[in-house]
């Protein structure tokens, strides 16, 4: 078997020059094994696909009908041919162990020779079999995988979604897909939002239509409306949550910040992510906001994006900074904290380290070290 693997994969790889289809077509002709007599199927999958003992154990109940190698060899082949690994396919197997029952003329190489067609190469044609399992012996898989191309701008951008969901490839494109995606336009969402809440939340496009359009309303009564620049967080952070837990979220935040119904909900709509960040998460960062830097609840409220950055990683390491420069008489103390917060590394670094560094020549370095989680002397006031 395992020279088989091996020459259906040289007789591939001898082949660069010819197209993608074209090999494909190869792998067909190649892949045939004999049929001898006498299959035990768990020690098949243990000895030849690779499965440990108890994976091949629950998989063989489930090929109970085979009765020799022949279709095995020939899918076994198949998949060594498109680059798989043998790690692979022995979790391909053991995830879904009637791939092997798969008929390869019929159905695995019309879908890898469609694919190819589509532009993608061997290594992406193998990837995705590893990413979808099952759902690549669906016919409609390359149809689909064509209408995803095209809507995620690179099979790159495609893989990367099915990485957290390969659902998209089975879902009805005419009855699910295509209403979800016009829905969301309909809601101010460009293609390229879409795209991006799909990375996060790809099972969102394959969603029964009437959930899509019951998640959008309670979007809208957090406060974010349709249209607005913050309403596809808002459908990232009410997706998995019930008016009950918003309900209970909410009541968190106005006891953590001493925020009233009004300001809540201004925070909430500025920021939806602090419905689904964890307490201690906005715990520390009420802590550390009210407490070390003396904000006051309502300037947090309105500029609540600020409790969705890293403590550790910013909030502190440029608190430091800027009272630093004020203590010194380089910043005026009425500077805005939330300025310097909001800015990427690079332009905090041009506006409030570079400048001072013949006056404080430690600064970027303590700077860099407070980023790491450290506290230089020099930042430890009294």
């Amino acid at each position: 078997m395992f020279r088989l693997r091996h020459n259906v994969l040289s007789h591939i790889l001898s082949s660069r020059s010819a197209s993608p289809a074209s090999q494909i077509h190869r792998l067909i002709s190649a892949a045939v094994s004999p049929n001898p007599t006498g299959f035990a199927v768990e020690e098949y999958l243990v000895a030849t696909c690779g499965l440990t003992r108890p994976q091949a154990a629950k998989a063989s109940a489930r090929l109970f009908h085979l009765r020799s190698p022949t279709k095995p060899d020939a899918v076994l082949a198949f998949l060594a041919g498109l680059g798989l690994s043998g790690a692979d396919i022995a979790a391909l197997i053991a995830k879904d162990p009637q791939f092997l029952c798969a008929k390869v003329e019929r159905t695995l190489a019309p879908v890898a020779v469609g694919l190819a067609s589509l532009g993608l190469s061997r290594p992406e044609i193998a990837r995705l079999v590893s990413l979808s399992g099952r759902r690549f012996r669906c016919t409609s898989t390359v149809s689909n995988v064509h209408y995803y191309l095209r809507f995620f701008g690179s099979s790159e951008n495609l893989l990367r979604v099915l990485k957290r969901g390969s659902c998209l490839l089975s879902s009805d494109l005419e009855r699910v897909v295509k209403p979800n995606v016009s829905f969301l336009r309909e809601c101010g969402l460009a293609d390229r939002d879409i795209a991006k809440l799909s990375i996060s939340q790809p099972w969102m496009l394959v969603a029964s239509p009437e959930r899509l359009r019951a998640m959008a309303a309670c979007a809208e009564g957090i406060g974010v409306p349709r249209g607005s620049g913050m309403f596809r967080q808002a459908l990232q952070a009410v997706a998995f949550l019930s008016a009950e837990k918003i309900a209970a979220r909410v009541d968190f935040l106005k006891s953590v910040f001493k925020w009233s119904d009004s300001e809540v909900g201004i925070a909430v709509s500025r920021a939806p992510r602090v419905l689904i960040t964890s307490k201690d998460f906005l715990r520390s960062r009420s802590e550390f906001l009210v407490s070390e830097v003396g904000l006051e609840p309502t300037y947090i409220a309105q500029r609540s994006v600020i409790l969705c950055y890293s403590l550790e990683g910013r909030l502190r390491p440029r608190h430091y900074v800027m009272k630093l420069l004020k203590e010194n008489g380089l910043l005026k103390h009425d500077r805005s904290y939330f300025a310097a917060v909001v800015v990427s590394d690079t332009d905090f670094i041009k506006k409030y380290i570079r400048p001072y560094l013949e006056v404080v020549p430690h600064l970027a370095e303590d700077y860099g070290a407070a980023c790491k989680g450290e506290v230089p002397t020099n930042f430890r006031f009294t």
